[in-house]
């Protein structure tokens, strides 16, 4: 099923011509659950990584014990969750069975768990060629694929450390079938696998990346029409390619690529959720009702970065076979 945005309420590069420049191109790729293969662009899904290529770990967190849930106590607190709010109940009655009970909170409070060795990391994202438009691709790669440690990093802002790869699809002739797990994750770290929707919109800079001149524009044209340039016309929310930087909470720094101290470019964003509660990015088709009441439809992913942001991959301009940068925002 395509995933639609609403047009914007306002064309703010006609309204502010000095914006129309500045205007870029993301992908919204609209990650909603469902059974992805290794032959599909996903969120969370199987990934098309060669047998005789090592599996990326981290080595910070080697054990002996992690404090942490396990995968299978994960996927199963996620299906009963989802069973509890469907089923009817009585006022009063407990959401969940006491057997249930046990699943979940001992998910929600985290157990010790034995871990022998590195910790594999987990596919976060796979993307083809031919499903994201515009990107900007290395030599002749056609796939990119995310994996990341399943829990915080304090040196990196805590949030979980990535491992970026690009390859040529039909290079990988003998594909891994299983994929080491990891003995311990944090619950809001292992995406729940998802198809992809990808859809082109049109982006423009967070205010705090305007000129002066802009900004002030920008907020001559907010105060005079009750708009909101931020939340409804600058930088899509949600799972995305490319595009401009969600800056939110702190002002623009500077990032650099780490290989060469080249300008770095968004490659990716990771969303806790896919739009807000304003609803203004909303798919008309995930508008239309008959949603379960577990997972939020704007929650398809089931990842929380920090306390409901977004943690965007920067690549080289020079060169995107290069190292990347995070910014969580």
């Amino acid at each position: 099923m395509v995933r639609t945005t609403p047009p914007r309420p306002f064309d703010i590069a006609a309204l502010i011509p000095g914006l129309a420049p500045l205007a870029r191109t993301a992908v919204r790729l609209h990650p909603r659950p469902g059974d992805p293969t290794a032959a599909d662009s996903s969120v969370g899904g199987p990934l098309l990584w060669p047998s005789d290529e090592a599996w990326p770990t981290c080595l910070e967190h080697a054990g002996p014990v992690i404090e942490g849930a396990s995968v299978p106590d994960v996927l199963e607190r996620r299906r009963i969750l989802a069973e509890a709010w469907a089923r009817p109940r009585s006022p009063g009655q407990n959401l969940l069975t006491e057997q249930e009970k046990v699943v979940v909170d001992r998910v929600d409070d985290g157990e010790e768990i034995a871990v022998d060795g590195p910790l594999p990391m987990v596919p976060v994202a796979q993307l083809y060629a031919r499903d994201v438009p515009g990107l900007v691709w290395p030599g002749s790669a056609d796939l990119l694929q995310v994996l990341w440690c399943p829990l915080d990093h304090e040196d990196e802002g805590y949030v979980p450390s990535t491992a970026v790869r690009w390859r040529v699809a039909a290079d990988v002739t003998d594909p891994l079938a299983s994929p080491p797990s990891p003995a311990a994750v944090e619950e809001h770290y292992l995406p729940q696998p998802c198809v992809l929707h990808p859809e082109e919109v049109v982006e423009y800079p967070a205010p705090h990346c305007l000129p002066q001149d802009l900004v002030a524009l920008v907020r001559e044209w907010e105060d005079g029409n009750h708009g909101a340039y931020q939340h409804n016309l600058a930088v899509a929310p949600g799972t995305k390619a490319g595009g401009h930087g969600p800056w939110s909470f702190s002002d623009p720094f500077p990032m650099s690529c780490p290989d060469c101290g080249a300008d770095v470019a968004p490659l990716l964003t990771l969303a806790s959720g896919e739009w807000d509660g304003g609803r203004s990015w909303q798919p008309v088709e995930d508008a239309e009702g008959g949603h379960p009441p577990f997972p939020q439809p704007s929650e398809p992913t089931m990842l929380m970065i920090g306390r409901g942001y977004n943690l965007q991959l920067y690549t080289c301009t020079a060169d995107a076979a290069h190292g990347h940068v995070t910014n969580m925002q």
